[in-house]
This record gives C-alpha cells, structure tokens and sequence, in this order.
C-alpha cells in the first residue's frame, strides 16, 4: 500500500509543478512522511528529486551558465552541508512533548517542529504574489546560494529562494532553467552524500524498490503535467496544494504526523 501511495504522490507531484509553483521534494516529501520518519522521508524524497532533476540535467544541462554556477552552486554546496548536517543532528534529539489522545500517544520532535514550520514558511513565499515575484540583485548571488543551499539540505525546499535570486542574474530562459536545474542537482547530491552516512545505510537499505519506482513515476508525471494538464488554472491548482500541505505541517508541529 505504501508504494502504491508514494508512486502516485510522486506522479501526481511531478505532474502539478507545473501548475502549483511548488516543487517536487516539497509535494513528495510529505507523502512519503506519512510511513516513514521526516527524516528519513526528507532522504527518500531527495534520491527521488536528484533522479528528477539528473533526468532535466541530460535535457538542458548545457545551457547553464558557469559563471552563475561558481557564484551561487558554490556556496549552495556548502550551506546544503551545513543544512545537511543540521537534519541529522535534529533527528537524534528526543521528542520535546509526548501526550496521548484518544488512546493513542504522539510526540512533537525536534525534526518535525522545524519541518512543519519550514512548510508553512514557504507556503507564506508561494502563496504572497510581492514574495514570489520578488527579484533580488546579482550581486547578492552568493548569498543566494547559502540560503537556497542551507534550506535544500536540510529540508529540501530550496527552488523559492533560488527563484529570487536567479531571475535577476541576466539569464535567458533556458539559462535561467538550465542553471536551477544544474544548481538543484548540486545541491542534492551534497545533500545525499551526508544523508548516506547516517540515513539511507541504516533506515532506507529495504526501500530501493519504493525509491525506483517513485523515481519512475515521477518522470511519467513529468511527462503528463507537461502534455495533459493544460485545462487547470495555476491559482486553484497552487490553492489546493497549499491548503493540502497547510494540513501536513499542522500535523507535523502538532506530533500528529
């Protein structure tokens, strides 16, 4: 059931960043949170993305521009370690609050206080038109990437915050696609090399099935959202989705989750 549920989260994710101006770690994830810890979800879902995003990288990874790449993929690289490293260290804390409702008990951790809130800070940067279409000077480009880097390593959430700060660099279109898409698998794969370490040897040996298949799936969602989807206006799609992750991050502060 599971699988069945994280393939058709994945598909269906990838198919409504299209539409909704989320990405795909930032639908997926809390699917995935579902069955597994945040932790351990936020590791999923970051194999699933690099997969996506190699995927985008063999399309239109040429066309990236490298003087882009050293000022903002660089720091992003190091701030994702950073980033990284933090989720690690929060998944080894104890819950802050354990209680019992309805008979059975629930816990607010660390990992999940800082995720559900994470969520509902950037359902504020989507969901307010002045944010997201915020556009911040080139020179503040290093800065960009500590932030979108820190973010993207220890949630995921890293495209909003990239956005703003790429769509000012003097990029054409397909730089400015080509440049994210490369920046995000930088990211990742920083982000999966510390994930590795401590996650996917101990916690997700079991799940490569679940992780192929949800990459599988992804990509046909790709594929659909790009050819099917037209119909569906960018503010119900993006309002439904909120209200969906708006849930998700209550019952992750709440423990619930």
């Amino acid at each position: 059931m599971e699988l069945l549920l994280v393939c058709l989260a994945a598909l269906g994710a990838a198919a409504l960043t299209f539409f909704s101006g989320f990405g795909l770690g930032t639908l997926l994830m809390p699917v995935v949170a579902l069955f597994f810890p945040v932790d351990v979800a936020i590791a999923i879902t970051a194999v699933v993305h690099f997969a996506n995003n190699l995927f985008k990288l063999a399309l239109v990874g040429r066309n990236a521009l490298g003087s882009v790449l050293l000022r903002f993929g660089l720091p992003a690289i190091l701030f994702a370690l950073l980033g990284a490293l933090l989720l690690n260290w929060l998944s080894e804390i104890p819950p802050l609050i354990s209680y019992t409702l309805g008979g059975r008990s629930f816990s607010i951790s660390p990992v999940k206080l800082t995720i559900g809130l994470l969520i509902l800070l950037f359902l504020v940067v989507e969901l307010s038109p002045r944010l997201a279409k915020m556009a911040i000077s080139p020179t503040y480009l290093p800065l960009g990437g500590m932030i979108s880097g820190f973010f993207g390593g220890l949630s995921g959430h890293q495209g909003a915050f990239r956005s703003m700060f790429l769509i000012r660099a003097g990029l054409d279109k397909t730089q400015f696609i080509a440049t994210g898409v490369t920046i995000a698998v930088m990211v990742d794969l920083t982000r999966l090399l510390v994930y590795g370490n401590t996650l996917l040897g101990r916690d997700l040996g079991g799940q490569w099935p679940l992780i192929l298949s949800a990459s599988l799936a992804a990509f046909i969602g790709s594929f659909l959202g790009n050819r099917l989807l037209t119909k569906l206006t960018y503010r119900s799609v993006q309002l439904v989705v909120s209200g969906l992750l708006l849930v998700v991050a209550v019952g992750l502060i709440s423990g619930l989750i």
